[in-house]
This record gives C-alpha cells, sequence and structure tokens, in this order.
C-alpha cells in the first residue's frame, strides 16, 4: 500500500515538473530566439525564424550594433542609461523608505487620505498624465535633459512606499520605545533601527527601480531629444527604419547585451528580492 501510494507521488511530481518545464520554455522561447537570432546574419533572420538555432554563429551582429548610429556608440547610450537608472534608483528608494517612515510610525493630520491619495496616484496609468507632466516641465524649461526623468523619483513612489509601509508596520514598536528611552529622536530610529531592518525591502525597491528606469522607452521618447543623450531603450529604436532597411540583427545582439545588467542584478540579488516580497507580504 505504501509502494503503491509513493509510486504514485513520485508520478505526479514528475508530471508535474514536465508540465512546468514546457511551460516556463514557451515563456522564455522569445527571449531564447532573440538571443539566437542576434548571431544569425541579418537577412537570414527571417528566413529562418522557425529555426531556434543559427545555421553558423557569428558575432558580427555584435560589433555592427556596438558602432550605434550616425557616430553614436552604443557606449554612449549605456553610460547614459546607467547614470538615468542609478540616480534615479538612488532618489527612489531614499525618499519611498522616509515617506514610508512617516506613513507607518508618524502620527500627523490626515494621515489615511493622504495614504489613500498616494495609493490612488499609485493607480493612475502614466499615459494619463504625462501630458499635464510634460506642460510642467516645458514651463520649467527642463525638456531636453534629463531632468523630467530623474528628479520625479527624488519625491517618493508609490508602489515602494506602500511596500516600505507595509514592512515598518511588521516591526515591532517596542524597539521605537526602547531608542526613545536611550535618547534618541525620530530621525535618529529611522537611521539606525528602521534602517537596517528594512534591508530586503529597500534591495528589492532598488532592484525594481533600477528595472523600470533602464527599460524605461516612453520617457525618453518625450522629453529627450539629442542622440548623446538617449539611453539603450530609446537607441535600440534607431535600427528600426520602416521606410528603408532595419538592421535586426545588430537591434538583437545589443538587445541582448542590454539585458546583462538586468540579469546581474536579478542573479546577484535574488535572494533579498525574495525575502523582500515574501516577508512584505506575510508582516503585511
Amino acid at each position: 500500500m505504501k509502494t503503491g501510494y509513493k509510486e504514485k507521488r513520485i508520478a505526479v511530481t514528475a508530471i508535474y515538473h514536465v508540465f512546468t518545464f514546457l511551460f516556463a520554455f514557451v515563456m522564455i522561447y522569445p527571449l531564447l530566439w532573440m538571443v539566437m537570432s542576434s548571431f544569425k546574419n541579418t537577412n537570414d533572420i527571417f528566413r529562418t525564424a522557425t529555426s531556434l538555432f543559427p545555421e553558423t554563429f557569428s558575432i558580427e551582429n555584435y560589433i555592427t550594433g556596438w558602432k550605434g548610429f550616425a557616430g553614436y556608440s552604443f557606449s554612449i547610450f549605456f553610460k547614459n542609461s546607467f547614470v538615468i537608472a542609478g540616480l534615479s534608483t538612488v532618489g527612489a528608494v531614499i525618499s519611498s523608505a522616509i515617506v514610508g517612515y512617516g506613513f507607518a510610525r508618524i502620527d500627523f493630520k490626515f494621515k489615511n487620505i493622504w495614504f489613500a491619495c498616494m495609493l490612488l496616484a499609485m493607480m493612475l496609468p502614466f499615459q494619463i498624465i504625462m501630458i499635464p507632466q510634460y506642460i510642467i516641465f516645458n514651463q520649467m524649461g527642463w525638456i531636453g535633459s534629463y531632468l523630467p526623468i530623474i528628479v520625479p523619483q527624488f519625491f517618493g513612489q508609490g508602489f515602494f512606499i506602500f511596500l516600505n509601509v507595509q514592512f515598518i508596520r511588521g516591526i515591532p514598536m517596542d524597539l521605537d520605545e526602547a531608542a526613545r528611552m536611550d535618547g534618541c529622536t525620530i530621525y535618529s530610529i529611522f537611521v539606525r533601527i528602521i534602517l537596517p531592518l528594512i534591508k530586503p525591502s529597500l534591495v528589492t525597491s532598488a532592484i525594481f527601480s533600477f528595472m523600470w528606469r533602464w527599460d524605461d522607452f516612453l520617457a525618453a521618447l518625450l522629453y529627450l531629444s539629442d542622440p548623446l543623450k538617449y539611453p539603450v531603450s530609446y537607441a535600440l529604436k534607431m535600427f528600426s527604419d520602416p521606410s528603408s532597411g532595419s538592421d535586426w540583427g545588430a537591434m538583437f545582439s545589443m538587445a541582448t547585451f542590454s539585458l546583462v545588467p538586468i540579469f546581474i542584478i536579478f542573479l546577484t540579488m535574488q535572494k533579498y528580492l525574495v525575502e523582500g516580497i515574501a516577508s512584505t507580504g506575510i508582516k503585511g
């Protein structure tokens, strides 16, 4: 009886893993196709679209793609993306942690109303607010610079604020009381007590912020006009020319190369990402 049950359990587990593997392969196949196509000749990419692996591997697309266009190398675009994503991430993580601490630990007038307004603002699609924002930034003379992309990140981001609030609320208030008895102010409590304890939440916010700013195409399209300031996400579009021929091989190669920073971040920070999301969900 026990032997039959064990065999049945093994069979169910095997079927589960097979279906999981097949589903994962279907989901990741477009990414694999792009990566493999980056090693194909541009003329062969769509001719052999049904074939995942190239007939002969070539790095010519990577050489051509790195040269960029109009004399602008992709090293410039990668540098711009790192500047935008790096500064935006620092601003978003710091400001969201401060605002989240305020909502979670400090009592002030209309606190719940402001928190509800923050949640409502978080639900608004960017497409709804981009025209008013563009008008404001244009009147401020910021169009054509990185300021409209980076500066708003220093005023807190709704999702990260909510993430930090949920995490901080799970920290016992006894720690705050003990710190006050030792003479700590609300500022020193935040720096010495709260920040070290919400490290998983901060790392989670940093990962998502960097990824979103790295992949952001619409903001660059709206606010930037100088190719010297283009990020990678917008520069990739330059390989596509509907009026003539598009260099798909170079586009795929640089798109593949642009995934490397995100992949490295997820690989090295996966522990904190899972811990941050899981802990926040449990404590919330």
